[in-house]
């Protein structure tokens, strides 16, 4: 089911896009019982809802922004719960224990299918469905889907094909955006060279890692390859995964490339490695997607001006382009939840969150007119230009205990890799026998 549904997505890439608290204690009729709130009318008086998704700091903040649009609207009493890097570890026994919050936001498509299977998640009601397909194209709707049944929404997409760094230490290096692989390296070493490290890694936050090798998997191994691989279709033992792997150890292999070290990069967190390019000014460039802009702007560091990004640049013959998102489903049969979902799925919700920095929406009746910034407008664009190229997040399709576990399957071998980055061999063999583990 996993690959059909996989293949539903990227088929429809080319074309779909023009990336803890106790449960509330007030009872709540079913969503049956009960229509969602409409404008003006404040039906959800005295409802309490827990809404529980990974986002810390600056992303938490202007997402809290959008819940309480959602308050003002509908009279709920909305709480906020973080469920840390492992949404699977917060989640798991909340719904074992009989008390999951009301809506929770996925990192990983393939934990709506996961949380399906155990019967963890409420199917969608109409009015929720219809707002979907207002808004959405049908691959946004499918990746929230499983057995064909609606579970949830993508409601913030991610553009993870991005290099940001600080236009200052560009200045006094004397640099440009580099355009190709080898123009980033030596770009990196007359950085390095002029007395600033040139990369921030978040190192601690192993999804920053897959997305690294995504986007030189996706270049240099091309579409195909990267289909077969999601799928786990060929072996990580593949040659392809060796020319892409040997790539990235032309970054995290030299000591002078990285802030403070392979090891200081392994003991830092998304978002502190962006606060080391725009804040301690510690390092130029960070890799990593356009909520970027979110810490950046934390930082004091104006978007379009001190904060600029390039696209990834081709380490073969793909310039890569790797969407990601967040999906929004409901854990309780209530009346809120559903309200929430179909504000979270509108135009309003999202013309409110786009106002906000580090946010891209997926839902197609949100005007670029609301982003903030130049940039953030530009992105769409790059998207719709990457054409058949473009592909989802290899981690996110994958099984949860291979690519969305922290301390385990991928998320733990990159880490190793970028502790011991001479051997390639093992971290393939590392990845193939986690592969195996998670696709059996």
């Amino acid at each position: 089911m996993r690959k059909a549904r996989a293949a539903v997505i990227l088929a429809g890439l080319a074309v779909a896009v023009a990336a803890c608290g106790n449960a509330p204690t007030t009872t709540q009729p079913t969503a049956s019982e009960s229509a969602p709130a409409t404008a003006g009318e404040k039906t959800l008086q005295g409802v309490k809802l827990e809404v529980a998704a990974k986002w810390t700091g600056a992303e938490q903040k202007n997402f809290e922004q959008v819940l309480k649009a959602f308050s003002d609207k509908t009279g709920a009493e909305v709480t906020y719960a973080s469920t840390g890097e492992d949404t699977g570890a917060y989640l798991g026994p909340r719904i074992q224990g009989g008390s999951p919050p009301d809506v929770a936001i996925l990192p990983q498509p393939g934990l709506v299918q996961q949380y399906a299977d155990q019967d963890a998640l409420k199917p969608l009601t109409d009015a929720v469905t219809k707002e979907i397909d207002t808004n959405y194209t049908p691959y946004w709707k499918e990746l929230g889907s499983a057995d064909g049944k609606v579970y949830g929404v993508l409601i913030k997409a991610a553009h993870k094909s991005l290099i940001w760094y600080r236009s200052t230490a560009f200045e006094e290096a004397g640099v440009q955006p580099a355009t190709n692989w080898d123009e980033l390296i030596k770009t990196a070493q007359t950085i390095a060279d002029s007395g600033t490290p040139p990369f921030s890694l978040c190192g601690a936050s192993g999804w920053t890692l897959t997305d690294l090798f995504e986007n030189v998997y996706l270049s240099t191994a091309g579409p195909e390859n990267y289909d077969k691989l999601s799928k786990h279709e060929i072996p990580w033992t593949d040659p392809t995964v060796t020319a892409a792997l040997e790539k990235i150890q032309e970054i995290v292999g030299k000591k002078e490339f990285v802030a403070e070290g392979t090891a200081g990069a392994l003991q830092t967190d998304f978002p502190t490695c962006v606060d080391k390019v725009y804040g301690t000014k510690k390092a130029a460039m960070v890799i990593e997607a356009d909520f970027v802009a979110v810490s950046a702007d934390q930082a004091g560091a104006k978007v379009g001006e001190e904060a600029k990004y390039f696209p990834f640049p081709k380490a073969g013959d793909t310039a890569p382009v790797v969407l990601g998102g967040d999906v929004a489903v409901a854990m309780k049969d209530s009346p809120g939840a559903m309200a929430l979902l179909q504000f979270l799925s509108s135009k309003e919700g999202g013309e409110i969150w786009a106002k906000l920095p580090g946010y891209l929406s997926p839902n197609k009746n949100v005007s670029p007119d609301n982003y903030p910034d130049e940039l953030t407008k530009q992105l769409g664009q790059t998207i719709v230009s990457a054409g058949d190229t473009v592909r989802y997040d290899m981690s996110d399709l994958a099984p949860s205990a291979f690519g969305g576990t922290d301390g385990k399957g991928e998320w733990k071998v990159l880490q190793d890799f970028l502790r011991n980055p001479t051997d390639v061999k093992g971290a393939q063999t590392a990845l193939e026998a986690e592969a195996k583990k998670a696709w059996k």
